[in-house]
């Protein structure tokens, strides 16, 4: 296998450029602090780059791992309101 093999769809960084290959998802990785990379969230996104590229790992394993690494410090969406209330029920016995 070959660190040039691409992502399915492209990863988009914070500052809007896209890593497109597995040699450059393993730059932006290397490129951290040596305190990022030591945050268990980098430590797998590391590990499955280099599996995916040096061992024939899974490479979709990879793109999920960067994702969910570059997702880990932002803020989560407001959940949707329902459309309708739940309804209550009572038991009858």
């Amino acid at each position: 296998m070959s660190w040039s093999r691409t992502f399915d769809d492209p990863i988009e960084l914070p500052d809007g450029h896209m890593l497109r290959t597995l040699r450059e998802a393993g730059h932006y990785v290397t490129a951290l602090s040596k305190t990022d990379q030591g945050k268990p969230h980098w430590q797998t996104a590391a590990h499955e780059l280099m599996m995916a590229a040096e061992r024939g790992g899974i490479l979709m394993l990879a793109e999920i791992a960067m994702r969910q690494a570059l997702a880990r410090n932002q803020p989560k969406p407001p959940q949707a309101p329902r459309k309708k209330p739940a309804r209550k029920y009572r038991i009858v016995r």
